[in-house]
């Protein structure tokens, strides 16, 4: 009995081990393992010494700005504005004396041909040493430099301009009332014009003719009623001015007229009366008399 109760207990004791086994696989006859008295501690997989740093993913890359349109280029500089040409002007030389003596040479050696008084004018064709080389009686005289001095005037058209020129070939030629015209008034030339003498009218009447080809009628009278009217606060260079005389004064219409002048500019006329032809300022008494004034070129 004994016997049999040892065999029981063997075979409840052989169960009761093997359902406390770790794992159904492990055999009954199988070593356990060591358990170590410390406990366990959890393990973590090793960092390695470098790590590698993931890279970033790549940002894209900013996209180029639109291209700037190019700055426009400066504009090529305007050229400076031409000048204005300035107006061609005529020279004379005016005397500031009376009784100034235009000489045949230039030197008080020299014979006089003639005389200046204070505010005449004439022509200079050069200047020789301390004297003026000048044009007179449609010749060569000669006057001081020290006794005169420069006066300019604005020109006017060419055609104006050559009238002038006639003019001014004649200064110093004796006025003479009546003298010969040098045509009919239509342009018929008087074969007894010899050009030694003039009075106002011949005088307008051939510097136009010859400068210009205008013909003028033969007396201051008649002129007065040719060409356009000006009125006197618009005269210009070229322009034929009309006066009355002591003699004329009393008379009505065109019959007043009595001496005719080619105006310059600048209260100066070219014309010649009682003496001789000259450039010179009008007068007060003269500006007086002044009737009208007409234009024919």
């Amino acid at each position: 009995m004994k016997k049999i109760m040892c065999v029981i207990f063997a075979a409840v004791m052989s169960m009761v081990m093997y359902g406390c086994g770790k794992s159904d696989n492990v055999n009954a006859g199988a070593t356990p393992p060591d358990i170590s008295d410390e406990p366990q501690l959890p393990t973590y997989p090793e960092v390695p010494e470098n790590p590698e740093v993931p890279e970033e993913p790549n940002e894209p890359a900013p996209e180029d700005p639109a291209p700037e349109p190019p700055a426009p280029e400066d504009p090529a500089p305007e050229p400076p504005a031409p000048e204005e040409p300035k107006p061609a002007t005529d020279s004379l030389i005016m005397s500031t004396v009376n009784g100034l003596n235009i000489r045949s040479g230039a030197g008080t050696s020299y014979s006089s041909i003639g005389v200046m008084d204070k505010s005449d004018m004439v022509m200079p064709v050069r200047k020789a040493g301390s004297w003026y080389e000048i044009l007179y009686k449609n010749t060569v005289g000669y006057v001081s430099a020290s006794y005169v001095k420069t006066v300019e005037f604005s020109m006017a058209s060419g055609s104006v301009e050559k009238v002038i020129t006639e003019g001014k070939k004649l200064l110093g030629i004796p006025y003479v009332f009546g003298a010969p015209r040098y045509h009919w008034g239509n342009g018929a030339l008087n074969t007894a014009f010899t050009g030694k003498s003039y009075d106002c009218s011949s005088l307008m009447q051939y510097i136009f003719k010859t400068g210009a080809n205008v013909n003028l009628a033969m007396t201051s009278r008649e002129q007065s009623l040719q060409g356009a009217y000006v009125p006197k606060n618009q005269i210009k260079r070229g322009d034929l001015l009309f006066f009355t005389n002591d003699s004329r004064y009393n008379n009505t219409g065109i019959e007043r007229i009595g001496h005719v002048a080619l105006y310059l500019g600048d209260n100066i006329i070219l014309h010649t009366a009682s003496d001789y032809a000259v450039i010179e300022p009008i007068s007060a008494k003269r500006d007086s008399y002044f009737i009208t004034a007409r234009r024919v070129i």
